[in-house]
């Protein structure tokens, strides 16, 4: 072979393994970084994945809001109306949580089925709904306020 055939193949080469390793690499590092959705019935079947972050959205079930007294700590549900989650927050609630209306929570989910979330938001006006929370509410039936259509 001739030495500048030579040389033109361990560059092309080079180029080749140096950008594999790269997309690899960035791959690996954006892995983490996935933070998928789930309704409360997907939840409740098993099809979310445990201990790593996902999203759960719905509306907050009336009457499960529970506060801490000695903490910033509040258990509360989420529901589809197929299916209930179970999600502990601990920090500052935004100002429109409120139970009956819809929230979207981030975390981990527990092997014991309960979402340990990290934030937590809310609609911020009657007429909006995160479209995936809206899309698993429609699914099941009812309208972005909580009734049955």
């Amino acid at each position: 072979m001739h030495p500048v055939r030579k040389q033109r193949l361990y560059v092309v080469l080079f180029i080749v393994l140096f950008s594999s390793a790269a997309i690899g690499l960035v791959a690996y590092a954006l892995r983490g970084n996935i933070n998928l959705f789930f309704p409360p019935a997907e939840v409740a079947q098993g099809n979310a994945p445990i201990g790593q972050p996902i999203r759960i959205g719905g509306m907050v079930v009336d009457g499960s809001v529970q506060r801490s007294d000695d903490s910033l700590a509040v258990r509360f549900e989420l529901t589809d109306f197929k299916a209930s989650v179970a999600v502990v927050y601990e920090g500052i609630l935004p100002d429109l949580f409120d139970e009956g209306q819809g929230a979207v929570a981030s975390g981990e989910l527990g092997a014991d089925g309960v979402l340990r979330a990290t934030e937590v938001l809310a609609k911020h006006d009657e007429n909006y709904m995160p479209p995936e929370v809206a899309d698993a509410l429609e699914q099941s039936g009812y309208d972005h306020k909580g009734v049955k259509q």
